[in-house]
């Protein structure tokens, strides 16, 4: 199974009260970050069988504008386990269910998401993994434990999209 992570993209700034900070949705950059992932995604021709998003509104605004970018047309299942104090447990759990297919995404929060992701590559505790807003990690778990391909972060696809939309040719013209 090729495992997707994904962190939530940009929501502004968590808010004290949790029953509000719950309903916090996307705010501008984290809906352009979300077309970025989604681009990166289709350079790649990526198909997801499944998307699994954490219940929080930012997560499943995630899922959703990401998963429109790649074409899947599925419902997005939701799962507790990716909740930001869900236990280690419950991911694995929730994994374990996931290979019956081959190209699986999950949308979660910090600070378990690095946890997560680290426990698969790694033994339990050995791997410290930044995932920023809107990152993006590929794992093959067909194997114990599993490789990560790939971890981008939005501020990298936004440089290279920069870099890509410009012209590289010189200017040959002399008037």
């Amino acid at each position: 199974m090729n495992l997707y992570i994904l962190r939530h993209a940009s929501a502004g700034i968590r808010r004290d009260n949790p029953v509000i900070d719950v309903r916090r949705p996307l705010d501008k950059e984290g809906k352009q970050q979300c077309m970025l992932v989604g681009s990166y995604l289709n350079a790649f021709r990526v198909q997801f069988d499944v998307i699994v998003s954490s219940p929080l509104k930012r997560a499943l605004q995630t899922a959703s504008f990401v998963g429109t970018e790649v074409g899947y047309d599925s419902k997005i299942v939701i799962s507790d386990a990716l909740l930001p104090n869900a236990p280690l447990a419950d991911f694995q759990k929730l994994i374990a269910d996931l290979s019956k297919y081959d190209n699986v995404l999950v949308v979660g929060h910090n600070p378990n998401l690095p946890v997560f992701l680290g426990s698969i590559i790694a033994p339990p505790g050995k791997a410290a993994i930044r995932l920023r807003k809107g990152a993006i990690a590929r794992i093959d778990c067909a194997r114990r434990p599993g490789l990560l391909h790939w971890l981008v972060d939005p501020r990298i696809l936004r440089g290279v999209y920069a870099r890509v939309t410009k012209s590289s040719r010189r200017k040959t013209s002399r008037k």
